[in-house]
C-alpha cells in the first residue's frame, strides 16, 4: 500500500484548534486509534496574526508528524 497524504486523512476523526496568547495557534488531531498529534505555529509580529492562516500551518505540521509515525509502524515487524 502506498501512503498518502489523503490515506492519513482518512485516519484523522478530529481536528481541533486553540489559541494561544496572541500569535499562536496549537493544532491537536485525533486519529481513529485514538492517539493525538499536537503541533503548533507562530508569528513573529503579533499584528500579523491571522488565525486562519495559521490553523492551516499547524494543522499541515501535525500532518506531516503522522508521515513519521506511519512510517515507524509500518517498518516494525
Amino acid at each position: 500500500m502506498k501512503l498518502t497524504e489523503e490515506k492519513i486523512r482518512e485516519h484523522i476523526v478530529k481536528t481541533e484548534f486553540s489559541k494561544l496568547g496572541e500569535k499562536t495557534t496549537v493544532c491537536l488531531l485525533t486519529l481513529d486509534c485514538w492517539f493525538e498529534v499536537v503541533w503548533t505555529s507562530s508569528c513573529i509580529d503579533k499584528e500579523e496574526y491571522n488565525q486562519e492562516i495559521w490553523n492551516k500551518i499547524a494543522e499541515e505540521n501535525a500532518i506531516n508528524k503522522c508521515w513519521e509515525l506511519y512510517w515507524f509502524v509500518a517498518h516494525i515487524k
